[in-house]
């Protein structure tokens, strides 16, 4: 099993990056690979809404988005960690995540979904909130720990102050893991969910 960690910082090394390695930890533990793809310090435009990505497959913008969109088809699970910035996501993050899951066309159903926040003091229920709007469009189950998936620090290096924070990510990892495992056994015996076709529709018409 594998899972795709994106971090949202434009540290490398911030709070972010120590809240996601903490659940690296419990992943190696549980035999599950991990790769991180950092994302917050790249160059990465919005989306355009040009829609070319239906006719193609792929974005129209060849950058870090159409790299990570084979690691993304690949991976079992999908960690998305971002620092607050005004009670939201880092913009960075939030276009390289609007244009990832509009661009790939493949079935995301039951590729388990995880939201992490980092904050000095406040803003963390929303980004989370903001955060796990992207898997459950998608049909992805999203995972949970203990509380909302966050941890407090300003300067790198003090979110291994917040205790309760870091015993958040371990229970984190511990739990996707474990709903990993058991939609794999479960679409070995039953396979996925049969979806009904489907049927846009807007409110003029």
């Amino acid at each position: 099993m594998k899972v795709l960690m994106i971090n949202g910082s434009p540290r490398p090394n911030g709070n972010t990056a120590r809240a996601l390695h903490e659940m690296e930890k419990v992943f190696a533990q549980e035999g599950v690979e991990t790769e991180i793809v950092h994302i917050g310090n790249k160059d990465i435009r919005g989306c355009i809404a040009c829609r070319k990505c239906k006719e193609t497959g792929k974005c129209i913008f060849e950058d870090a988005v159409n790299e990570t969109a084979p690691k993304f088809v690949a991976c079992d699970g999908l960690v998305v960690g971002s620092p607050v910035y005004y009670a939201s996501a880092n913009a960075t993050l939030v276009a390289f995540l609007q244009r990832l899951f509009f661009s790939t066309p493949f079935d995301k159903s039951m590729k388990v979904g995880a939201a992490v926040a980092s904050a000095r003091r406040g803003g963390l229920t929303a980004t989370y909130d903001e955060l796990n709007k992207f898997f459950g469009i998608c049909g992805m189950p999203i995972a949970s720990g203990q509380y909302w998936n966050g941890v407090h620090g300003s300067a790198p290096g003090e979110a291994e102050q917040d205790t309760e924070g870091m015993q958040q990510m371990r229970t984190l990892a511990q739990s996707m893991a474990f709903l990993m495992k058991s939609i794999a056994l479960g679409k070995e015996k039953y396979g996925l969910p049969q979806k009904e076709p489907f049927a846009p529709m807007n409110f003029i018409h």
